[in-house]
């Protein structure tokens, strides 16, 4: 099959097949949505194709159509190893390849990377780019699991034409992982819609239904629930906290394959009355306009949007130091760090943040100048464009040569 790496001279676009695990409520998903929708007006032409999230994760695809962008879902690009559908989603997506002769094929997440990858790789796809949102080599399965899978990404990186970070703490995992080199390994950080966290925010909305007092703090969690999210940690931390600030409530905004696990929890250390599981919410302005105070438990990250979009709405954070989380708060000037899976010092920050309100609400001031500056939506489709390009004009010298 023979391509052009360069904008097709008649239709005038690049060819973009961008390649997603699942439009899960998250992130990833918001960052490949508002990347396939800013590309567009700069001359690229994306098919966005992914596959099915579990039932309780919740999806973006009615979000991504109000963008005009149009999901083809392919059920095999799931998180689930099944060796012989994914057999067959490798050889849908060579077919979908053959057909639709992209310029690029772009990947995110594991399983979208590492069919995608090969699919590209065999139809001979002139720029193949992996982004890592974050990544599973630690904190989700065994040592012998995790040298497999790090053995299989160092692999796929040699086949990459480039590879991208959200995060600079990413990057320098994946380095020291031996997956690739750090000249091979681009940050190009989250861009999200920011602007609409600006100027005063709806009261209200997570406080009545849930019964919480207007003067009463309420600490939330937004995001999945799920086990790498180390929720129960959180409840841990209600407990202490609840001691010293009985008329503190917590939300939980977000579902997930641990809800029953933690409602029973939340049965077991008497939180009843204190803890509320919200589901997923469509107004994120009101969700950040109704808590004091955002908290991110988890064990390993990329970059947690939640973090991001709290800071964009000028609230205080309190997160684990996990990921990328330290390079997103400045290592502590925009928002509280403690250590994964420490109820003592989780409940010492959160109790820090509601007592010393000042200083809380400074770091958050400064955290909103620094999302705003590097994490909008149209720095992250300028730094995609950018990197597209010096993709497609170096493999175009290198076939001239």
């Amino acid at each position: 099959m023979a391509y052009s790496t360069h904008p097709d001279p008649i239709v005038g676009c690049v060819r973009v097949l961008r390649l997603f695990s699942r439009l899960n409520v998250g992130g990833p998903s918001l960052h490949v949505v508002l990347l396939t929708a800013g590309l567009r007006p700069l001359g690229y032409e994306t098919r966005l194709v992914v596959g099915h999230e579990s039932p309780r994760e919740g999806n973006l695809l009615e979000w991504a159509r109000s963008r005009d962008v149009a999901c083809e879902q392919l059920p095999g690009l799931g998180r689930e190893i099944r060796p012989l559908s994914d057999f067959r989603s490798l050889v849908s997506i060579y077919r979908l390849i053959r057909q639709f002769r992209p310029h690029v094929v772009h990947t995110h997440t594991a399983k979208a990377g590492l069919l995608g990858r090969l699919a590209a790789r065999l139809a001979g796809v002139p720029v193949i780019v992996h982004t890592f949102h974050g990544h599973v080599l630690r904190g989700y399965f065994g040592p012998t699991r995790n040298r497999i899978f790090c053995w299989i990404e160092t692999v796929l990186a040699s086949w990459s034409s480039a590879l991208v970070a959200v995060s600079e703490s990413v990057k320098a995992d994946l380095v020291a992982l031996g997956v690739a080199e750090a000249a091979r390994i681009r940050v190009i950080p989250l861009g999200l819609e920011l602007d609409v966290f600006q100027g005063p925010l709806p009261r209200g909305t997570l406080r009545t239904p849930a019964g919480v007092p207007e003067g009463s703090p309420l600490v939330g969690a937004v995001g999945r629930l799920a086990p790498i999210k180390d929720l129960p940690t959180l409840l841990q931390a209600a407990v202490r906290v609840r001691a010293s600030r009985p008329d503190v409530h917590f939300a939980l905004v977000g579902d997930g394959e641990e809800r029953s696990l933690l409602e029973r929890e939340v049965l077991r250390l008497g939180l009843v009355d204190a803890v509320h599981f919200l589901g997923w919410q469509r107004d994120m302005r009101a969700v950040y306009g109704d808590l004091e105070l955002v908290v991110n438990t988890s064990r390993n990250e990329g970059t947690p949007v939640a973090l991001i979009e709290a800071l964009a709405a000028a609230r205080p954070v309190v997160a684990t130091r996990v990921g990328g989380t330290p390079d997103l708060l400045a290592d502590g000037r925009y928002g509280l760090l403690v250590p994964p899976a420490d109820p003592e010092a989780l409940a010492a920050a959160i109790l820090n943040c509601l007592e010393q309100t000042d200083a809380a609400a400074e770091r958050a001031r400064a955290g909103q100048r620094h999302v705003l500056r590097h994490h909008s939506s149209a720095r992250l489709v300028e730094d995609v464009h950018q990197l597209y390009r010096e993709l497609l004009q170096a493999r175009g010298q290198e076939r001239a040569a």
